[in-house]
């Protein structure tokens, strides 16, 4: 499986984005996919995951703001982040591993490129 993240941009607090996940390969519908972000001097951070029935889950920070989806038809996982704060600026990364979500992200086996997002005050 391979994945491109896109999406990424600046917004101002308060504002929204979308991410997209694109991923190759014919079984992609059966991975769960996992959203990861990382700000710089800092340690990877699970953001949200969902499995291969559209089960969710979301890190504490972004609950309730973010809502992770998939279209297993186009082979893509979306991220819509809405009500940005500047502490969710970072790369974002997508990664898809076979079974469930996590948000341990050495479980997973496969990674996007990483896209930036800068959420000025």
């Amino acid at each position: 499986v391979q994945l491109q993240a896109s999406g990424g941009g600046l917004v101002q607090a308060g504002g929204s984005l979308r991410l997209s996940c694109a991923a190759s390969g014919r079984t992609f519908s059966s991975y769960a996919v996992g959203w990861f972000r990382q700000a710089p001097g800092k340690e990877r951070q699970f953001v949200a995951a969902i499995n291969w029935r559209s089960g969710t889950i979301y890190a504490d920070s972004v609950n309730g703001r973010f809502t992770v989806s998939r279209d297993n038809a186009k082979n893509t996982v979306y991220l819509q982040m809405n009500s940005l704060k500047p502490e969710d600026t970072a790369v974002y990364y997508c990664a898809a591993r076979k079974g469930e979500e996590t948000g341990t992200y050495y479980l997973y086996g496969y990674w996007g490129q990483g896209t930036q997002v800068t959420v000025s005050s």
